[in-house]
């Protein structure tokens, strides 16, 4: 069977060698790397730029971002038909094809974001080793997490003010350049849709900028769900404290520090969503207006067959809506935790829209393509290329958020920064 007859369908005149050939993981990509770069770009809006009320969810998204990179390879992998090949782009990575051009910038992002979070922890690193290091005896789960942190310290055990100031440069400095590595990181996937010239959709210039300014979007929604998520959690954590009396925080002190940082993490959500919406209608009010030879077919496309995908999920739900929920005054938590659902769902629509609408209609301009999501998978083939896999890729990066969080824990330290 060839890729992509399994759940593909065709209507009117297609080529027979036509098929979906990018599925649901090729949508799941730049979705995935665009929530990356979006979570690293809401931490330096601290880091760089000072916004001390950002200071709290700066760090949370920091690792989050973190735990989102190594997933932004995962739909990549799972879409190769032989995924063993996929590591030659991190170990030959050249400037031939932009998606070759990845091993060095996911690379070097990945260095940045490790080595910011080193420099953040360093004291928490130093500061446990010591503690651990001072008990008399230690049992063997005691012993593993010395050793950890240990080395984790690298050796750099000063906690002096001059060298804690390094510390703090060595962030912002990291943070800077981390801006444009980010953005870069996702830019190049809108690069890569934008300079496939045989695609009258994908072929525009707006088309790396579209993607970028939807990460950023996507990447702060992200963030402000899953800080609700966990703080409502900690929330629970407390009561169950408090029952047992080892309660050291109030649940009125999480609330109240829990919408002062979403309501003005909302703000810049807000500035950012008007941009994106800015450029997806420019882009879409310009090909309607040079209607060149393909806007027959892509009108088609367009107001007929994805008009329920375009103009409802995406548009309506994914954008409108949230902008009104984030607009109407005294913004609240269930509020807030809707909108970010719903814009999160509105990148994600412009993504598949972009990915699969893209390849909606054949080569001959005559002829559609429909894409079946497989549901239930009957191969390892429907499987990854499928809900279940797409369903994998998004747990996955909460899973590693977990784990990260029981070495670099986002609450409960009184350092500065």
């Amino acid at each position: 069977m060839v890729h992509g007859e399994a759940w593909t369908l065709k209507e009117f005149f297609v080529y027979p060698n036509e098929y979906i050939y990018w599925t649901i993981q090729i949508v799941m990509y730049p979705f995935m790397t665009g929530l990356v770069a979006g979570a690293f770009v809401l931490s330096s809006l601290y880091h760089v730029f000072g916004v001390k009320q950002l200071k709290e969810i700066a760090r949370f998204s920091l690792v989050f971002s973190f735990a989102l990179l190594p997933v932004a390879m995962m739909p990549l992998m799972l879409h190769l038909q032989q995924p063993q090949r996929g590591f030659e782009v991190m170990m030959t990575p050249h400037f031939t094809s932009a998606i070759a051009a990845f091993g060095i910038v996911f690379s070097t992002y990945g260095m940045i974001v490790a080595s910011e979070l080193w420099f953040v922890y360093r004291r928490h690193f130093v500061t446990t080793a010591a503690g651990l290091g001072g008990k008399a005896s230690r049992s063997k789960i005691e012993q593993a997490w010395f050793l950890l942190y240990s080395v984790l310290t690298l050796g750099a055990r000063d906690l002096g003010e001059e060298s804690l100031a390094r510390d703090e440069k060595a962030v912002r400095v990291l943070a800077a350049v981390g801006i444009p590595v980010a953005c870069f990181l996702h830019g190049y996937a809108g690069f890569i849709f934008g300079s496939v010239k045989a695609n009258a959709l994908w072929m525009t210039p707006l088309m790396p900028v579209i993607f970028i300014c939807s990460a950023v979007v996507s990447g702060i929604a992200l963030c402000i769900l899953t800080y609700i998520a966990t703080m409502e959690i900690r929330k629970l954590v407390l009561s169950w404290q408090r029952k047992h009396g080892r309660a050291l925080e109030t649940k009125e002190e999480l609330k109240s520090a829990e919408i002062q940082v979403v309501r003005m993490t909302s703000r810049y959500l807000i500035m950012f969503l008007v941009l994106a919406i800015t450029l997806e209608l420019l882009d879409l009010i310009f090909r309607g207006y040079t209607a060149v030879k393909s806007w027959d077919i892509l009108r088609s496309v367009i107001y007929g067959r994805d008009f329920v995908n375009i103009f409802i999920l995406q548009y309506g739900l994914g954008n409108l809506v949230p902008f009104i929920l984030f607009l109407i005054p005294g913004l609240s938590i269930r509020r807030a935790a809707a909108g970010c659902a719903l814009v999160l769902l509105g990148v994600f629509m412009m993504r598949w829209n972009v990915v699969i609408g893209g390849q909606a209609f054949s080569s001959s301009f005559a002829g559609f393509m429909h894409y079946q999501l497989p549901i239930w998978p009957d191969s390892f083939e429907t499987f990854k290329e499928g809900l279940f896999g797409a369903l994998m890729v998004g747990i996955t990066p909460f899973v590693l958020f977990w784990l990260v969080t029981w070495v670099l824990p986002v609450f409960g330290r009184n350092d500065s920064r």
